[in-house]
């Protein structure tokens, strides 16, 4: 099927001097889809992303954003960009000391952004792009936010932006409360706003001028617990909690928001008591602190290291089999749809069910009365199956990059980075040139890539019109 376009009455038309009239232009159906593809919601996240971070290097790299004369080097701007606008917290240079208020101030910027990205920009864009949003981008829209309404894109987005501002202004008050007596007012703003942001959005990034940063906080319940709340309300998804806030029974919610709340507190209390039964004894960590301290600093690290970034202890100091389970939660993450990285809640959930079913004797996956579409079983295989080659790959790259490291801090980091949690062992900033790049790459990937990824599978997903014979193939 061709359309062909003609000048109309008026139009001003450019002819060459020989041709003697104008040829019409004729513009094919499959054209006009791959140019529909530009645009389509997986790439225009990544795109979007990428400008982002483009924007924030050039702007993190001018003389005014850090300490000391001329520009920053190439390599610590494009890693803290990247870092902040994937909300991870990985850093080359302490944020404190190495950035100028206008740096920090940027980081925030940066950091505001890129949380709110995977719950609005998919919106936005597609509607700013100036074309119609047809049916299939809405139907990505809609997986993307985790809600089930194709119509409201506009009305739907400013809640989202609404909810998200007014959670961070909460907690910028409860922590100005506390900071007011700790510091001189224009600081205690300035660090309730920063650590506000970089809380709900779990970017990790702290601005704390006390030695061990958030760790001299660790006997300080108010601000502890605020950062933590705002790290789990910026993991749960826009759709969760509106879904909690109007179906206030747990029977009444939709299987999603079931599978989320069940296993957000599933896994912050089995990381808890991984934590605390491993570094309970440990004097680097929990071992010279109050039973009531070692309870908080327990709970505060299973909280981020799911996404948020946030740490009381020092991960030089842990054990190895610490380090290793903990890579574990940081690449399952937080909520679909949320600001939290790594494969999503959802995603395992989805796993979890399907392996349960099986084991159960059950044809299909089910979970509080509910069948789970074989689809979407499919998807999160797909996703996680996909995410562990990457994180191989990520691994492997350092290890031939930074073979001076032993291999289990490489595995951390690198989870930590595609996961978008931010915790070192301390190596990031040692890594070499090569080694810095492919954690660029891999807060970008872990980014956008099984959003974008659950994206495509679903744009990709259509009945099959021809089925092969079924033959059986040995399992086990």
């Amino acid at each position: 099927m061709r359309e062909t376009w003609e000048p109309k009455p008026g139009d001003r038309v450019i002819r060459h001097p020989r041709q003697k009239e104008l040829e019409p232009v004729q513009v094919t159906v499959e054209q006009r889809r791959v140019q529909s593809r530009v645009v389509a919601s997986p790439l225009i996240i990544i795109y979007t992303f990428a400008a982002l971070i483009a924007i924030g290097t050039v702007l993190l790299s001018l003389p005014f954003t850090h300490v000391g004369g001329g520009f920053t080097p190439f390599v610590v701007a494009l890693f803290t960009s990247t870092s902040a606008v994937t909300v991870t917290g990985l850093v080359v240079r302490d944020t404190a000391a190495y950035w100028t208020t206008g740096g920090q101030a940027i980081l925030l910027a940066l950091m505001f952004v890129g949380g709110l990205g995977f719950m609005t920009l998919a919106t936005f864009f597609l509607i700013l792009i100036g074309q119609r949003v047809t049916l299939t981008q809405r139907l990505l829209i809609r997986e993307g936010l985790g809600v089930r309404q194709l119509g409201g894109l506009v009305g739907l987005s400013m809640r989202i932006v609404a909810l998200a501002v007014g959670i961070q202004i909460v907690g910028f008050v409860a922590l100005a409360i506390r900071f007011w007596f700790l510091y001189d007012p224009g600081e205690a703003l300035w660090q309730a706003a920063f650590h506000a942001v970089s809380g709900f959005n779990n970017g990790g990034f702290i601005i704390f001028k006390e030695e061990g940063g958030t760790a001299a906080f660790k006997s300080d319940g108010a601000v502890i617990g605020v950062i933590m709340v705002l790290t789990i309300l910026g993991g749960l998804s826009y759709a969760v909690m509106v879904d909690v806030a109007k179906n206030r029974k747990f029977t009444l919610l939709g299987l999603n928001t079931k599978l989320v709340l069940i296993m957000t507190p599933l896994l912050l209390v089995l990381g808890m008591g991984l934590f605390l039964a491993f570094e309970y004894q440990n004097a680097g960590t929990l071992g010279d602190l109050s039973v009531g301290e070692k309870l908080t600093s327990a709970l505060f690290e299973s909280v981020n290291t799911r996404s948020g970034g946030f740490s009381v202890v020092d991960y030089t100091a842990t054990k190895q089999h610490t380090n290793f389970i903990m890579t574990s939660f940081m690449f399952v993450g937080g909520a679909s749809a949320s600001v939290a990285g790594g494969i999503k809640i959802n995603t395992a959930a989805v796993v979890l069910v399907a392996v349960l079913s099986t084991i159960r004797g059950r044809a299909h996956a089910s979970a509080f009365g509910r069948e789970i579409a074989e689809e979407q079983v499919r998807r999160a295989l797909g996703v996680g199956a996909i995410s562990t080659v990457i994180v191989f790959v990520i691994v492997l790259s350092l290890v031939f990059t930074n073979s001076e490291f032993d291999f289990l801090s490489l595995l951390f980091d690198a989870v930590s980075a595609f996961g978008t949690v931010g915790l070192s062992t301390g190596i990031t900033e040692k890594l070499s040139t090569s080694g810095q790049f492919v954690l660029v790459v891999a807060m970008f990937v872990g980014r956008i890539g099984p959003f974008a990824l659950g994206l495509a599978l679903t744009q990709r997903t259509e009945g099959d019109r021809l089925r092969f014979a079924q033959e059986r193939v040995t399992i086990g």
